[in-house]
């Protein structure tokens, strides 16, 4: 392979979402004279960015004033906050007034976090920003004394077999003095640092629910610019599991749904995309869509462990910002305010630094600013819903949590903090379970998976070395098919797994690898953790519009 080229900057950011692209704004308004850049592994920003979203603008109005003015997110002022419980046909209209104030959506926006971060982009490139889309940083580069120094991208051109093609182009390496790491849920570099610096050892393990989002061209007649519906309950309440689903009614006639399926699910038959088709089915859902016309398909992962769950944040050479870190509000459903917030103040703990002479040291007054900041504060008030609805369910588990979160709203914080297990040791044995047969798409409400990640724009090059990693290739069939019955065919909003020769009494694992949606939820949920996501060549994966 050719020798990488190296290039020298003050400031490295992987990732172009919400955190990273606040980083990167925050440091050029502070000394305009820093050199930053930003890589993007998405074919352009925004291309990989999936949210409901409601957005809460408390760190987009400290960012930037102004942003009304020119940004599309504010066509859509939340105007109708809506929560159902729904059973198996009907719904429970919960009442706002016993939510804590916490939870109202008041003053918040709702519409593509993907056009949000398009913006930013633009914002960070007037201010001299140089953002790379397309290129995936793939390697963590570290001295003699094992600081971060940089990353290195991805090399392009490479074929199945790992040599180099004609159109080989090796990556670059970049070198800073501070990295900052915006990767997103369950990053494959961030991953590699946790274990390198300990960063998780003094929390608890993060876990996650794995988003699906579906955007919808509805009649005009049932268009209600600005209503927010949230559920919970049916249908995975009856698969003792919990979860719940969305419905934003956004600018220009569309309406933004979709199901997020905790992965702390024991029963392996569940395929969170089913229950997804199945929840869309229900008459209250149903009489909205009906008329109207798919757009667009999506999947992600997202962070759900809480504030208990955030690791370590800086070591030598860097810091993990937004969900690399897990400033996820999970019963508010918000993380953008907080990742770009957390990115915020990373980037004044680096101006600091930099000012003082110093590089490559470890940024321990960004982990402090953190703690000691409103994202703390927000996080701590909902640090026990997530778990008191994983371990008593939905209904006894959402009355705790609301008793908890009114508590600590009043300031009468109890001396409790549930604890987490990983969603990879939640799932149960397959004959534990009677096998679930769901329903055919009937192709108008409710789809199967192929024509869905149609809908994503999933594109990667062909020829190139698998990006889902097997640890041990004979696991698939000697442990995750005959113990767990192969959930990586489920739990994968793509289709990208499957089994054949099954009936022949000669199991083969297939990996599709040209489907995946990049939601990360293989690396989370398999039970063996035996596949291991790592970044395909740059560009690759969906190309999300309006999402």
């Amino acid at each position: 392979m050719t020798e990488r080229e190296s290039m020298p900057v003050d400031v490295v950011i992987v990732g172009g979402g919400p955190a990273g692209l606040s980083a990167a704004i925050r440091l050029k308004q502070l000394d305009e004279n820093l050199e930053v850049v930003v890589l993007e592994k998405g074919s352009e920003i925004g291309a990989h960015i999936l949210s409901g979203a409601v957005i809460d603008p408390r760190a987009l109005d400290e960012l930037l004033p102004d942003w009304r003015e020119t940004c599309s997110l504010a066509q859509q002022p939340v105007t109708d906050n809506l929560h159902w419980v729904l059973t198996r046909t009907g719904k429970i209209a919960m009442p706002h007034l016993f939510m804590p104030p916490l939870m109202s959506n008041h003053g918040n926006y709702t519409g593509s976090l993907g056009n949000l971060c398009r913006w930013l982009g633009e914002q960070a490139e007037e201010l001299g920003v140089q953002i790379f889309p397309g290129f995936p940083a793939s390697e963590i580069l570290y001295d003699e004394n094992g600081t971060v120094i940089g990353v290195a991208t991805q090399d392009m051109g490479v074929g199945q077999d790992r040599s180099p093609k004609a159109d080989y182009q090796p990556g670059m390496e970049l070198h800073a003095k501070y990295t900052l790491f915006a990767e997103g849920a369950r990053g494959s570099l961030t991953k590699q640092l946790k274990n390198r610096y300990s960063l998780d050892a003094d929390c608890q393990p993060q876990v996650y629910g794995l988003g699906i989002k579906e955007l919808w061209d509805i009649p005009a007649d049932k268009h209600e610019p600005g209503r927010v519906i949230h559920t919970q309950g049916w249908p995975l309440a009856e698969r003792d599991a919990w979860g719940g689903g969305f419905l934003y009614h956004q600018a220009n006639g569309q309406v933004a749904l979709g199901f997020v399926t905790a992965l702390d699910y024991a029963n392996p038959w569940i395929s969170p995309f089913e229950e997804f088709q199945r929840w869309k089915q229900h008459p209250e859902i149903r009489a909205i869509l009906e008329g109207g016309k798919r757009v667009s398909y999506g999947a992600r992962a997202i962070n759900e462990g809480g504030w208990q769950s955030v690791p370590q944040l800086a070591f030598p050479g860097g810091a993990l910002i937004g969900c690399s870190a897990g400033f996820v509000n999970v019963p508010r459903i918000k993380g953008t305010h907080t990742a770009m917030k957390s990115g915020m103040l990373a980037a004044d703990s680096i101006v600091a630094a930099i000012a003082a002479g110093r590089e490559h040291d470890q940024l321990s007054d960004y982990d402090a600013a953190v703690r000691s900041s409103w994202i703390a504060t927000e996080l701590k008030l909902v640090r026990n819903a997530q778990p008191f609805v994983a371990k008593f369910g939905g209904a006894i588990g959402s009355l705790l949590a609301g008793t908890d979160m009114w508590l600590r709203t009043l300031k009468i914080n109890l001396p409790l903090t549930l604890k987490h297990h990983t969603d990879a040791s939640a799932t149960n044995r397959a004959d534990l379970y009677p096998r679930i047969v769901y329903d055919k798409p009937d192709g108008v409400i409710s789809f199967d998976r192929l024509s869905s990640v149609f809908l994503s724009g999933t594109n990667h090059e062909e020829d190139q070395p698998c990006h889902l990693v097997l640890k041990n290739p004979a696991i698939p069939t000697q442990i995750e098919l005959p113990v767990y019955g192969g959930p990586s065919t489920r739990y994968c909003p793509a289709g990208v797994y499957e089994y054949t020769g099954v009936a022949e009494g000669k199991p083969k694992f297939v990996i599709n690898a040209q489907n995946c949606v990049h939601c990360k939820t293989c690396d989370i949920k398999d039970p063996p953790q035996n596949i291991e996501w790592t970044t395909p060549e740059g560009g690759g994966g969906p190309n999300y519009p309006n999402m």
